[in-house]
């Protein structure tokens, strides 16, 4: 009687101590337009491939592709980072057409938006939204008369 018992408490510590099932992975998404965000500073160049809502599709930078130091920040390393990063959204995702958002002053803006065109995909628009200095906060002190 006592082994019974114990066979069981074993049994039930075990599937309490169990992992849980893993979720199963989800299929590919299949996005026929979507928007490309290009972030470009002086030192790197940054490229978001995103669905219409901002999920993001894929991503890729000057850095993930082997450019390191004062390089990262050229115009031929944005453009290269474009490109793998649309060829895989074209490839896994059936992307073809884009809005490009393009953010900074670095020299990889002009370079990664030619990059998307060559890929193939259609740009359907290209906004600027670099942020601009309009004054700026009030500086600290009295007031002056």
């Amino acid at each position: 009687m006592a082994e019974e018992e114990i066979k069981t408490t074993v049994a039930e510590a075990t599937e309490a101590t169990a992992a849980p099932k893993a979720k199963a992975k989800k299929g590919k998404r299949i996005v026929s337009s979507g928007a490309v965000y290009i972030q470009a500073t002086f030192n790197n160049t940054i490229i978001s491939v995103t669905d219409k809502t901002g999920g993001v599709l894929t991503a890729s930078s000057a850095g993930a592709n082997g450019f390191r130091g004062s390089k990262k920040g050229t115009a031929f390393a944005a453009g290269v980072a474009a490109e793998k990063a649309l060829e895989l959204a074209k490839k896994n995702h059936a992307l073809n057409s884009v809005d490009v958002y393009v953010s900074g002053i670095g020299l990889g803006r002009d370079a990664a938006v030619r990059a998307i065109s060559t890929v193939g995909i259609k740009i359907d628009s290209i906004t600027d939204v670099t942020p601009i200095a309009h004054g700026g906060v009030r500086p600290k002190g009295e007031r002056k008369p």
